[in-house]
């Protein structure tokens, strides 16, 4: 009786499923649903899984696109040659006492101090992006941010240049005296360089007149006493001093101003915004005003050396085409001093402005305004 009742066993059912040799799902024809037909219009078409490495169209697809296994012992050999390259490539570093580790791959300041520092410059204008320079991290709002030693010690030139015209110094007197600081400077520079030692007691002393891009470079003060000492030497007496007067308040002042609003102007290139720009321009014109409306006619100095004595006017070819008189397409007084003061904001603003050759701005500036001016005056003077 029991045997006549005997449940039967459940029966066995094999899906359909396609094989991994099957390169098409069109052959199967099990029953779709709307959910599976929405998947096979979402995912992307099948790879083959056994590509001829000796034909010529294979692309390479296996190796081309990551997964977490796979069968092709050409990628797995492959992935483990890689490894193994990258693993070798991995830099090691000294230790003080003299043992030799591995790099974790991680950035620190010691392998960043040997990199080019061009590099840190463009990721950053901050003085001290990485804290190699030990008064920016003590003083980090006020050195860091804003340079204040820096931009104090680049504004008093301006102001201790102005103090010597107005004792009467001449700037023959005062070249000599730029190209024996010079020497020193650069010459101590180079020592810095050379010996570790020294570079860490040069960075300890004087580390708050520094950029960070300046502990495995040149100094800025190197480039600015060649500026000026280029300026004095060979152009007139007035186109000297007006280019170290630019250097020092046009530069500081673009400086100055486009880090606290050139995030709010139009970029003119890397490091340069309209609003620096601008400030050099005005901090120029005023400057150019400063100089020859006040300091040349109180504390006169204005001898042959001079090229603007409060007089412009057009070329001598330019009158007798246009037919000017004799007298005539001239200006002088306050006239003439605006032109020039206004000639004066553009020529420094420009020169703050302008890559010269990847050159430094203390040296760039101050050449640059001093052709500029020069050439200004010679046509219309």
């Amino acid at each position: 009786m029991s045997q006549q009742y005997q449940t039967p066993g459940t029966p066995r059912i094999i899906s359909p499923t396609p094989t991994p040799t099957e390169s098409h799902r069109d052959s199967y024809f099990a029953p779709i649903t709307r959910s599976a037909t929405a998947k096979r219009h979402n995912s992307p078409s099948p790879i083959s899984e056994d590509p001829e490495p000796d034909s010529p169209s294979s692309d390479s697809s296996l190796e081309k696109r990551a997964r977490a296994r796979s069968r092709s012992p050409k990628t797995h050999a492959k992935r483990q040659k890689d490894a193994a390259a990258s693993k070798a490539s991995q830099p090691t570093k000294k230790s003080p006492d003299g043992t030799v580790s591995e790099s974790n791959g991680h950035l620190s300041p010691s392998s960043a101090a040997s990199s080019d520092s061009s590099y840190w410059r463009s990721i950053s204008r901050s003085p001290s992006p990485l804290g190699l320079i030990p008064i920016h991290r003590h003083w980090r709002s006020f050195v860091h941010r804003h340079e204040i030693p820096r931009k104090a010690l680049h504004v008093s030139i301006g102001f201790f240049t102005l103090h010597l015209y107005t004792r009467g110094t001449s700037a023959a007197s005062i070249h000599p005296w730029l190209l024996g600081a010079l020497i020193p400077i650069a010459s101590a520079d180079y020592a810095r360089h050379t010996f570790p030692a020294f570079n860490r007691f040069y960075i300890r002393v004087l580390g708050a007149l520094m950029r960070e891009s300046e502990v495995d470079g040149y100094n800025g003060v190197i480039w600015y006493l060649l500026g000026a000492w280029t300026v004095l030497r060979f152009f007139p007496k007035d186109v000297g001093v007006m280019s170290v007067l630019l250097l020092s308040w046009c530069d500081t002042a673009a400086s100055t101003f486009g880090r606290l609003w050139g995030r709010y102007t139009p970029r003119i290139r890397r490091g340069k915004s309209v609003a620096g720009s601008a400030a050099a321009a005005v901090v120029g014109v005023i400057t150019a005003i400063v100089f020859w409306g006040w300091a040349v006619p109180t504390y006169g100095h204005g001898d042959e050396s001079f090229m603007f004595k409060g007089q412009l006017g057009l070329p001598e070819a330019v009158k007798d085409t246009i037919g000017l008189k004799e007298g005539q397409g001239m200006v002088d007084g306050w006239v003439a001093l605006g032109i020039v003061s206004v000639w004066s904001g553009l020529i420094a603003s420009a020169s703050e402005v302008v890559d010269l050759f990847g050159w430094d701005d203390n040296v760039t500036i101050p050449v640059l305004s001093g052709l500029g001016l020069w050439g200004f005056l010679k046509v219309f003077c």
